[in-house]
């Protein structure tokens, strides 16, 4: 369990800063939150290559259950229109970090013998995609109705109808802020090769 002390802490950290940073807008699309919580993909794909699939799965559920205890606290305290973590909200972001993170581990783990950029890269990339996709899916989707009209109330704002990114066709808010945050997740999943690299090259005793 020592050895694997960095990560759950690092990842305990991505998520808990993530929590308090998507509070915080940039601009008309994205949260401060966007730049930090693709880094919990980095730490993953870290502790597969140097300690091994065993070892990077509980580290996500370290990461899940330390999201679960961010949620109940963010139920907890009230706003105007209701708590600041509805339980729409909080049920796509667990489902969504739990299903993404897992599906990294199983992609880079099926691919760790190729080249040393592959398993990180596609990994990272798969798993974002579905991240987002669930998470905004689920978070914000009208079709999505299970949680009753009263959950409605905290997120009907991204139902509005506005140009994709401010400038493209027409569709929902939530859309718009689902492609700039995968922007985001791309971007990251491209510049964390270099520390991915630098960490595994320093650390694991065989080479990435």
């Amino acid at each position: 369990m020592t050895r694997l002390l960095p990560g759950i802490l690092a990842m305990a950290t991505i998520v808990v800063a993530s929590n308090i940073l998507v509070q915080f807008l940039l601009g008309n699309w994205l949260t401060w939150g966007a730049f930090t919580y693709p880094i919990a993909f980095l730490v993953t794909d870290i502790m597969n290559r140097v300690y091994g699939v065993a070892a990077a799965r509980k580290v996500v559920l370290a990461g899940f259950v330390v999201g679960i205890i961010c949620s109940l606290i963010g139920s907890q305290v009230m706003l105007e229109f209701g708590p600041a973590v509805p339980l729409r909200i909080a049920v796509a972001s667990a489902l969504a970090f739990l299903t993404a993170q897992m599906l990294d581990v199983s992609i880079f783990d099926r691919l760790r013998s190729g080249k040393w950029w592959t398993a990180p890269l596609a990994s990272t990339l798969v798993g974002s995609a579905v991240d987002t996709a669930l998470f905004f899916t689920i978070a914000f989707s009208a079709s999505v109705t299970f949680f009753g009209p009263g959950a409605d109330a905290a997120i009907n704002w991204s139902w509005e109808a506005v140009p994709l990114l401010g400038s493209g066709p027409v569709a929902p808010l939530w859309v718009s802020l689902a492609v700039a945050d995968w922007g985001v997740k791309l971007a990251i999943a491209l510049l964390a090769l270099i520390p991915f690299r630098i960490i595994v090259s320093k650390f694991s005793q065989t080479p990435a």
